[in-house]
């Protein structure tokens, strides 16, 4: 039994007439009632009363029918599916975002995304990078932009751009009255972190190794944060300074009011931000328009990279 010959029987209910059923189906009519034939033959039963004037389905060929025309209609909804797929901005794309990118590359992507792929919906979710990676593997997350190091097996990556990191100080602090800030400054300071678990203090830390020297002690540790909102704030109210992100130091509306923001002058430390997604995910089509996305975002301070 075949599509094909479902669709033949269909056709000949429709018309009550092999000649005019075999016109419609673009063949001829012995190779349309040879297959007709063949399924009856098949089946056991006659699906048709051929008559001089009049073709008509029988008791249990009305059934047949009946039960063709489903067939026929989920195998239609199949390649509806199949084509739907095939549009690779046509499906919502499941995005995930770590916490120390989202809000500051987002405000950016969004509408260039959108003005892309105006069909394409799309659904956000921050999370810390392990969280991503384990829901993207297990195919809840389409796509994730974490930053390296960043290797897992079955996983393709691509990065995006790459982010220096500079020093945040209060506005009144001496050192806001420097060009450039030298790493062993730092030691002497109270640098505000994130708190253990979050990938981008570890990146700080080994970027910087005079802010392992806590120079504000247990006052330091008290004050690490679970957000760099947080951090900012404190540091704009004279707690302490942070080394951040370029594109989350100035974020903020008071920042130009309040913060001094510096470049390191001894070191260049950075993160490469990525893209990630599984090797078998078919709509690659989807990615490039997301990395195209990011490429156009207006971030003067990263470097865009591919």
């Amino acid at each position: 039994m075949t599509l094909t010959e479902l669709r033949y029987v269909v056709a000949v209910a429709k018309e009550r007439h092999f000649g005019r059923a075999a016109s419609t189906c673009f063949v001829s009519q012995p190779t349309l009632s040879v297959a007709i034939k063949k399924l009856e033959d098949e089946l056991g039963v006659a699906i048709f009363e051929r008559g001089s004037s009049e073709i008509l389905p029988t008791q249990v060929g009305r059934q047949i029918i009946s039960q063709s025309l489903l067939v026929l209609e989920s195998a239609d909804k199949v390649r509806q599916i199949a084509n739907r797929g095939a549009v690779h901005l046509q499906e919502p794309l499941r995005i995930g975002v770590i916490y120390t990118v989202g809000p500051y590359l987002l405000p950016h992507l969004i509408p260039i995304l959108r003005e892309r792929a105006p069909d394409m919906s799309i659904i956000v979710e921050e999370g810390f990078t392990a969280d991503l990676k384990n829901k993207l593997k297990q195919g809840n997350l389409d796509v994730i932009i974490v930053s390296n190091p960043f290797e897992e097996p079955g996983i393709r990556t691509r990065v995006a751009y790459r982010e220096p990191f500079v020093v945040v100080v209060p506005i009144s602090h001496p050192l806001a009255r420097r060009k450039s800030v030298a790493s062993g400054d730092l030691s002497k300071e109270t640098v505000l972190l994130l708190g253990c678990g979050n990938c981008f203090r570890y990146q700080v830390l080994e970027a910087c190794p005079a802010c392992h020297e806590k120079g504000g002690g247990d006052l330091q540790q008290s004050l690490e944060s679970g957000s760099i909102e947080t951090i900012r704030h404190m540091v704009a109210s004279g707690v302490g300074v942070t080394v951040l992100p370029c594109t989350a130091a100035g974020a903020a509306e008071y920042a130009k009011r309040l913060l001094a923001i510096k470049r390191f002058g001894d070191i260049s430390p950075s993160r490469d931000v990525i893209l990630a997604w599984r090797k078998g995910f078919p709509r690659i089509q989807a990615i490039e328009s997301l990395s195209e996305a990011i490429a156009n975002c207006p971030m003067s301070c990263v470097e865009k990279v591919g």
